[in-house]
C-alpha cells in the first residue's frame, strides 16, 4: 500500500510525532515522558474511559502491590502508602493522571491496522487514520481471552464466563461453580464465589508467596521482591538471562489467596480439565463435574495481527530490545510481560521502562531529526 486510501479520513489533519496505542498504565507512563519532550502526540485507547482496563474487572479485585508502588512518574498514588488499592481506585488514579498532565487521550478508538506508508506510519481505526513519525505499542502482551476449544461442547444449560467477563456472584446461575485455572485470578475468584455457591477449582498452582500478604509484607517483603524484579531478574544480568525464559512459561505464584484460604472457605479441588463428556467438564483423572457455572481463568493470548509491519519472528514473537524494535525504526513497545525484567508488565516495571524508552526515543530523535521536529523548531523560533 503506497498511499492513504481516499475513504479514510485524517483525524489529526497533520503528521504527528508519535501515536501511542493503548491508554492504560503503559501508554500513560510513556506519554508522560514524551509530553515532557514536547512531542506532538496522541494516545488511542479502545475503552470508553481512561482506566477501564482496571474498572471493568471483577468487583472485589485489589492490587497486589501497595499504593507506594502503584503511582506513575510525576504523581504519587494518593492515600495510605501501605494499603492495597481497589481496582476502581487504580482506574480513577489513571484517569486523574491523564487529566492532571493534560495527556491527549482519545477513547473509544479501536485500532484496526498499523503499517508504513513511505517513511511514516499510518494508524487506521475504521474510517479514521493518524499519520506519525513514531508509534508506541502499549496494549500489553495479551489481549484476547483464551478458552479451550472443548468449551464449545459444554451443555448450553451451563453458564460459561471468562474471568474478563466475571464481575460478582450475582451473575451466576443457581448451582455449583467450577473455576478453571489455579493462578491468582482463579484463586481470588473461587474465594469470591464460595460464599454463595458450592465451588470447585481445577488446576495446579505453581507455588505461593511464603508469607502472609498484607501491610507487613508491604513494608518488608514486597520492596525486596520489587527490587529483585526490577534490578536482578532482568535481561541485563546473567541470572536474569538464565531465569527469565523459564519464568515466562510458568504461571505466577499465588500472592494473596493461598491454598489454605481456599480450603478454609470450603473450595473443593480437582485436577486439570481436559475434555467434555455428555456436556460436562472432565478432569485428567476421568472425573465428570456436574456444575451449573464454569468460570475460565485460563488467561489470554496475544493478538498482533493488526500490526502490519516486519517486526516479528516466524513464530510471531516481536523482535524488540528493551522496547526498541530495531527492524522497524520508529516503532517501540512497552508494557509486555518479561519484555526486559520480570516485572515489565506491572506498574513498577512500566514506570521504569517508560523512562528508559523515552530516553532511547530522544536519542533517536537527535540522531535523525524528523520533518515534524524541524517544523516544531521553526515554530519555536518564530514565536
Amino acid at each position: 500500500m503506497n498511499e492513504t486510501p481516499h475513504d479514510i479520513q485524517s483525524e489529526s489533519g497533520r503528521v504527528l510525532d508519535t501515536v501511542v496505542i493503548g491508554g492504560g498504565q503503559a501508554g500513560l507512563a510513556i506519554a508522560y515522558h514524551l509530553a515532557q519532550q514536547h512531542r506532538d502526540l496522541v494516545i488511542l485507547d479502545a475503552h470508553e474511559r481512561v482506566g477501564d482496563a482496571w474498572r471493568l474487572r471483577w468487583d472485589s479485585l485489589r492490587l497486589f502491590t501497595p499504593a507506594k508502588f502503584d503511582g506513575l512518574s510525576g504523581l504519587p498514588f494518593p492515600g495510605d502508602r501501605l494499603g492495597f488499592p481497589t481496582k476502581d481506585e487504580q482506574a480513577d488514579y489513571l484517569e486523574a493522571y491523564a487529566a492532571h498532565f493534560g495527556l491527549p487521550v482519545r477513547t473509544g478508538v479501536h485500532v484496526d491496522r498499523v503499517h508504513r506508508v513511505g517513511d511514516r506510519f499510518l494508524v487506521e481505526a475504521g474510517a479514521r487514520h493518524w499519520e506519525a513519525e513514531n508509534v508506541v505499542l502499549a496494549t500489553g502482551g495479551y489481549q484476547v481471552p483464551r478458552v479451550p476449544d472443548f468449551a464449545g461442547r459444554i451443555a448450553a444449560s451451563v453458564l460459561q464466563l471468562h474471568s474478563s467477563d466475571y464481575r460478582n456472584p450475582m451473575q451466576l446461575r443457581p448451582g455449583a461453580v467450577l473455576v478453571v485455572g489455579m493462578g491468582n485470578s482463579g484463586a481470588e475468584i473461587a474465594l469470591d464465589v464460595s460464599g454463595s455457591h458450592a465451588t470447585t477449582i481445577a488446576g495446579t498452582p505453581t507455588g505461593e508467596l511464603p508469607v502472609h500478604h498484607g501491610r507487613a509484607a508491604a513494608r518488608f517483603v514486597l520492596p525486596v521482591m520489587r527490587f529483585a524484579g526490577l534490578h536482578v531478574l532482568t535481561l541485563g544480568t546473567p541470572i536474569g538471562r538464565r531465569v527469565l525464559p523459564k519464568l515466562a512459561g510458568r504461571g505466577a505464584p499465588l500472592i494473596r489467596t493461598k491454598r489454605a484460604d481456599l480450603d478454609a472457605a470450603g473450595v473443593a479441588r480437582a485436577g486439570r480439565v481436559l475434555d467434555v463428556r455428555e456436556g460436562r467438564p472432565v478432569t485428567a483423572d476421568g472425573g465428570v463435574l456436574d456444575v451449573a457455572n464454569v468460570i475460565w481463568c485460563t488467561g489470554y493470548r496475544d493478538d498482533q495481527a493488526w500490526v502490519d509491519l516486519p517486526a516479528f519472528d516466524d513464530d510471531g514473537t516481536m523482535r524488540q530490545r528493551r522496547g526498541v524494535v530495531d527492524a522497524v525504526p520508529g516503532l517501540f513497545v512497552i508494557g509486555r510481560e518479561f519484555m526486559y525484567a520480570m516485572v515489565s508488565g506491572t506498574l513498577p516495571g512500566v514506570t521504569r521502562d517508560a523512562a528508559y524508552l523515552a530516553r532511547q526515543m530522544m536519542r533517536a530523535r537527535r540522531a535523525t531529526p524528523s520533518p515534524t521536529d524541524a517544523a516544531t523548531a521553526a515554530s519555536a523560533r518564530a514565536s
